[in-house]
C-alpha cells in the first residue's frame, strides 16, 4: 500500500507541457521520478520549462506543432525513436476562441477542433504500440485527456468551438477506453478555473466572482491538478478507465 501512488521510473509525454495545466502536471511527475517529455509549439518556451523542471528531476523538451497532421506524426515518430515504451500520455495541448455567435469565423472552428480533438486522437493512435509496450496486467499504460467543465456545462463565455471540442474529448475518452482496454486506460480530467495563459483574461476580470461561486471558494492550484494526474498514472488509478473527472472545486454541481 505504501507504493500505491508511486509513479517513479515511468516515462511520460505531456503535450502543451510548457505552461498552464500541462506544466502543473509535468512538475508533479518530474518531482515524483517520472522521466517527463514536454511538448509545445514554441521551442523556446518548451526548453525553458524543461530547464526549470530539471532542477527537480528529469524533464526533456520536445517541440511540436500539433495543429497539423505532419506535426502530430513527427512528434509520435520522435517519441518512438527516443523511448521503447511510454507509460503515460497526457493530451493537454489546446486552444480556444471567443466571438459572438453571428461573427464566429469558420477558421476559428477549424483551428480549435484540429488541435483540441483531431490531434489527440491521431497522436494517441500513433503511440499505441509504445503504450502497449509499457503495459502489464497489474499496471496498464495511461492516456489522460484534458477536457474542461465547459464540455460538461453550458459556458458563460461565447467559446462555441472550445466547449464543443471538449465535449468531443470527453466522449472520445470513453470510446478509446473501450477500444484500448485492457492494456491501456483512458480517462479525462475536466478542469474548472486554473491559473493559465488561456484563463488569464477571464480570471483577471471575473476571478473573484468565479471563486465565490465555487463551493470550495477558490481557484484551482497546481497541486490540485498534479494530484489527480498522479492518481490516474499510479497503481491507485489502475482500475479507473473511461471516466471524466471534474476538478473544479464543485462548480459543476452548481448548474
Amino acid at each position: 500500500m505504501k507504493d500505491l501512488f508511486s509513479v517513479e521510473g515511468k516515462v511520460a509525454l505531456i503535450t502543451g507541457g510548457s505552461s498552464g495545466i500541462g506544466a502543473m502536471i509535468a512538475r508533479g511527475y518530474v518531482e515524483n521520478g517520472v522521466r517527463t517529455y514536454v511538448a509545445s509549439r514554441k521551442a523556446e518556451a518548451c526548453a525553458a520549462t524543461a530547464s526549470e523542471l530539471s532542477a527537480y528531476g528529469e524533464c526533456i523538451p520536445l517541440p511540436a506543432d500539433l495543429s497539423t497532421p505532419d506535426g502530430v506524426l513527427s512528434l509520435a515518430r520522435e517519441m518512438s525513436e527516443r523511448e521503447p515504451r511510454l507509460d503515460i500520455l497526457v493530451n493537454n495541448a489546446g486552444a480556444t476562441w471567443g466571438a459572438p455567435l453571428a461573427e464566429y469565423p469558420f477558421e476559428a472552428w477549424d483551428k480549435v477542433f484540429n488541435l483540441n480533438a483531431r490531434a489527440i486522437f491521431f497522436l494517441t493512435r500513433e503511440l499505441v504500440p509504445r503504450l502497449e509496450a509499457a503495459a502489464t496486467p497489474s499496471d496498464p499504460a495511461r492516456v489522460i485527456q484534458i477536457g474542461s467543465v465547459d464540455g460538461l456545462n453550458v459556458p458563460v463565455l461565447e467559446t462555441y468551438a472550445y466547449s464543443a471540442s471538449k465535449a468531443s474529448v470527453h466522449h472520445m475518452t470513453r470510446v478509446l477506453a473501450r477500444r484500448l482496454a485492457p492494456k491501456i486506460t483512458v480517462n479525462a480530467v475536466a478542469p474548472g478555473p486554473f491559473p493559465s495563459r488561456m484563463m488569464a483574461t477571464t480570471l483577471e476580470e471575473f476571478g473573484d466572482r468565479i471563486a465565490e461561486q465555487a463551493p470550495r471558494k477558490r481557484i484551482g492550484t497546481p497541486e490540485d491538478m498534479a494530484g489527480v494526474a498522479l492518481f490516474l498514472a499510479s497503481r491507485a488509478g489502475a482500475y479507473v478507465t473511461g471516466a471524466v473527472i471534474p476538478v473544479d472545486g464543485g462548480l459543476s454541481t452548481c448548474v
